[in-house]
This record gives C-alpha cells, structure tokens and sequence, in this order.
C-alpha cells in the first residue's frame, strides 16, 4: 500500500511537470511561511503523553487496564484499520474530484502531502527503533508510536486544512476516521493507548509541517525558463526506508 501511495505522488507531480507553466500557476508559492507557535500545542502535547508514558508507571498501568478491557471478550480481530487509515489521504483527492474546491491545486496538494508523508516516516521509524516498547499481544518490539493512527491522523488534518472553508465538517469526517483507527489498534491488541496518542500527534504535527515547507519544497518541482529539462526531487518511504528519488524529464 505504501509504494502504491507514492507511485500515485509521483505520476500525479509528473503529469502537472508536464504542462506549460501558465498552466501551473500556483498561488501557494508566493505565500509567506505560515508558522505560528499555538500550532504545536496539540500535537506537542500528545506525543509529550506518549514520550512520558514509555517511562511512567501511572500510564503504563493505565495502558494495560484500558487494554485489558477493550479486549476482553473479543472473539474476532478487524483489519478494517489497515485500510481505514488511508481514507482521510483518499477523501483529500476524492473532495477534489467531485469538485468542493480546496487551499491548493492537486500539484501543491500532492507536494505536501508527500513532504508530510515523509517528514511522518521517518519519525514514527525513529521512535519504533529506539524505544523498543512491546506490542500489546506480544508480537515485537515496535508498538510505540503507532504508525497506522500518524497516517490517518495526517490525512485528517490535510484535509482540515485544505477544505475547512468549504465546510469544518470535512476536517471534522477525516479527525473521526482517525479516530477510529487508533481505536481498532487498541481493539486488535495491537497498540497501548499512549501509542495511538503519540501517533495522532506526529501525524498532526507531520501535516502541518508539510504546510510550513511547502515555499521551499515546491521549488524542487519549479521549472527552469530556459531549459526544456524538468527535474525533480520525490520523497518516499516504503515502511522500511525512506528517501528522494530524482527524476529528470527531457
């Protein structure tokens, strides 16, 4: 799912490289760095929960009791989460195809979306290797933070931000499905509530700073005037590794 993902990125930004630059004309590049300090409230304060509660008794306690419970009696495991967590990146293109228009063209949109993509990864890999907390059903070392719920938690506030003047209740549909998903992490035994907390906040904080980016990374896609060549700079992250890849069109 994660190359499909950035297979879609790349032959989207391809096919606007393609154009003329009239055509591309994009208003976000002019814009300022949009960066205010209250924007990290929120997502500092989940993943400081989820960092805090690796080491804390009180939370690790609170963990297994809230685990213990959302699991009892539980026959059968879902794996609706594995798609669910794709749906708020899914909306931010469908609104788009069915016409509720946006911040951003999909060429800015699919650039941000790959910057915070990226900037979520490699984070979420880095928490995963380094503190090594165990799942909740035994099966490794890699619990904390949850990946599943930074990913749709990203999509919900892509979409938040793109779509909330259009209407708050798309960002508010795309924050319920992440929701969820961080939901039936917990349902399949698979995350600790301080997991699904950290991840919201990474894929919060990943979002938003895509946004900040953008006036730096959108150059990577910009064309030269005097030149027929595109070249082009494409994040990725397969799960396992993260990266460009550099593309160059004649």
């Amino acid at each position: 799912m994660n190359k499909f993902i950035f297979c879609f990125l790349f032959l989207t930004i391809q096919s606007y490289g393609q154009q003329s630059s009239a055509d591309i004309d994009s208003i976000a590049v002019e814009r300022k760095l949009e960066f205010k300090y209250k924007q990290l409230i929120i997502p500092a304060v989940f993943i400081g929960y989820g960092i805090i509660g690796l080491e804390s008794g009180q939370i690790k306690g609170f963990n297994s009791g809230l685990s213990a419970e959302v699991t009892e009696n539980i026959d059968e495991k879902t794996s609706i989460d594995d798609f669910s967590q794709y749906a708020p990146i899914a909306g931010l293109y469908g609104l788009s195809a069915v016409g509720v228009k946006g911040k951003n063209n999909i060429k800015d949109k699919t650039i941000i979306l790959a910057t915070s993509y990226l900037l979520m990864g490699l984070t979420v890999n880095a928490f995963k290797k380094t503190a090594s907390v165990e799942r909740p059903d035994g099966r490794g070392l890699n619990s904390f933070p949850s990946g599943h719920t930074a990913t749709a938690f990203m999509g919900a506030e892509l979409m938040y931000q793109e779509y909330k003047d259009a209407s708050v209740w798309y960002g508010i549909s795309g924050y319920a499905v992440a929701a969820g998903t961080g939901a039936f992490r917990m349902y399949n035994n698979r995350h600790w509530l301080s997991d699904v907390v950290a991840g919201a906040g990474i894929g919060i904080l990943s979002a938003k700073a895509g946004y900040w980016l953008y006036p730096y990374t959108s150059k990577l896609f910009a064309k030269k005037k005097s030149t027929n060549t595109k070249t082009a700079m494409i994040p990725f992250y397969d799960g396992k590794a993260s990266g460009f890849a550099f593309v160059k069109i004649f």
